[in-house]
Formats: C-alpha cells, sequence, structure tokens
C-alpha cells in the first residue's frame, strides 16, 4: 500500500477525538485491527450525500419518503480508486484487498452466519439502547448536524426526542430492563457451550465482536464513562460487558483528522 485509504466519520463533542458514532466505528476499529493506514475526513450530517456523489459512492438505503438515502461510514482507497459505503461492505473490502493485514474479519464460510448475526443483535439491543441515547446523540453533535439529525429522527419515528425515554420516567427504566435482558441474551450466545468468551469466535476476533462493541461505545461516549447509568450497565452479568469491552481498548483509537471541502 502506497498511500493511506481516506476514511469519511461523523464529528461530535462526545469525545475529546471527536469519533462516537456506532456506525463509523465499526470502520475504524476495522482499519486498526488489520493495521491498514488511514487519514479521516470529518463530515457533517448535511454533507454526506453531496460527497458521497462527489467520490463515487452509491446510496446505502431508501429514507422513509423513498429516496435515496446516504450514509457513513465510508472509505475512498486511492490505491484502487475505489470508494465503498457500509460497514460491512467495507470490512468485506480490506479482507479482500488486504489479505496479509491483520486477522480476516468476516471469513468467507461465516458470511451468511455474520449477516443472521447483525440481525439478531439489532433486534436484542437497539429497539431499548436507541431510546436511551439517541437525544444525547443529537445534543452532542455541531449545529448543522444537530439540526439534521432532529429533523430526519422526529420525521422517522414521528415523536420528539425529548419524549424518548426522560430522565427519570417509567418508559426508561422499562427500556433499561430491555436493554439488560437483550444483552444477557448475547451473553448466552457467546456462552453457549457454558464457558465464557469474549470473542464471538472463540479467540479469534471477528467483524461480529466489532459490530457490538461499535455500539457499545456509542453508549460509554454519550452517556458519559463516569454517569451512573454507564456505570451500574458494567455491573451488568458480572461485569461481563466491561471485560468484553477491554478486549478493544488496544485498538480505539483516533487520528486527528480534516475537515472535508465541500
Amino acid at each position: 500500500m502506497s498511500e493511506p485509504i481516506v476514511f469519511y466519520d461523523l464529528p461530535g463533542n462526545a469525545a475529546k477525538d471527536k469519533a462516537w458514532s456506532p456506525n463509523t466505528w465499526k470502520t475504524r476499529f476495522c482499519l486498526n485491527i488489520k493495521g491498514i493506514p488511514y487519514k479521516t475526513v470529518w463530515v457533517e450530517y448535511p454533507d454526506i450525500a453531496a460527497l458521497s456523489k462527489k467520490v463515487g459512492l452509491s446510496p446505502t438505503d431508501t429514507d422513509p419518503s423513498g429516496l435515496p438515502h446516504y450514509t457513513l461510514p465510508a472509505i475512498y482507497d486511492p490505491n484502487t480508486r475505489t470508494a465503498v459505503a457500509e460497514s460491512i461492505a467495507i470490512a468485506r473490502y480490506l479482507d479482500r484487498t488486504y489479505p496479509s493485514s491483520g486477522p480476516t474479519l468476516i471469513p468467507k464460510e461465516t458470511d451468511a452466519l455474520h449477516m443472521a448475526f447483525i440481525q439478531a443483535f439489532r433486534d436484542a439491543f437497539m429497539d431499548d439502547a436507541g431510546q436511551l441515547v439517541l437525544p444525547a446523540t443529537c445534543a452532542q453533535l455541531n449545529p448543522r448536524s444537530e439540526a439534521y439529525f432532529r429533523r430526519t429522527r422526529e420525521e422517522w419515528f414521528k415523536a420528539k426526542l425529548e419524549d424518548f425515554a426522560p430522565a427519570g420516567s417509567e418508559k426508561r427504566e422499562q427500556h433499561w430492563k430491555g436493554l439488560e435482558k437483550g444483552l444477557h441474551t448475547v451473553k448466552g450466545w457467546l456462552e453457549a457451550d457454558g464457558t465464557e468468551k469474549l470473542h464471538f469466535m472463540g479467540d479469534k476476533v471477528s467483524f461480529a465482536d466489532v459490530y457490538a462493541v461499535s455500539y457499545l461505545l456509542w453508549m460509554k461516549l454519550i452517556l458519559g464513562p463516569e454517569s451512573e447509568e454507564w456505570m451500574n450497565m458494567m455491573r451488568w452479568d458480572g461485569g461481563y460487558w466491561e471485560r468484553f469491552m477491554a478486549e478493544f481498548d488496544k485498538w480505539e483509537t483516533v487520528d486527528v483528522g480534516t475537515a472535508a471541502e465541500m
């Protein structure tokens, strides 16, 4: 590799290094784990579509109104002149293009299992976690992104962010109980043979681990590592999730990066 990959990420203020998004952390972890050189370009939400078109990315989805929807993470690899969006597609690209760089994150024989895992994890985690942290996620964004995030999420959910799970409410308590139950279920998958494991493939790191730890890190950053809610969460299941996250401390690194030029 002669030139670093360009990695497009979303800036925020929950962390001193700007990196907060669970979706983009999936790709950052993949790059760090594989030891592939990259440089970050920070992109505000309203600029994602224009930047995606500029570098040749296709929409990753459609929005609720049926219009093309562009999302991050995304990368541009100047060595192959290839642009890729969406975290699992990026992981596959990195495995395929740089097979000698670090571990294979999605071994070919596990591709279908990874897709099934992603859906199952989302079912166990996202409904409750999203209600708990999306309002605070919005609040830590820069002004242009904050306005975009609020407008789009309130349109999608048909509710004000402040009404999702207000502090001290019964609704919030129920979401915490639901999340604890969901993560306990996920832990059960890891211990199906009766032994504790800190990776979904035994002693090998994989994209399944990256997927889970990225969402946990999101909650840590948004709630605050010293917050009562986060510290209580880390006590669940005998502190299992704290041990799980500690496996990724060495890969939780962020470069300074530069702002996107639009």
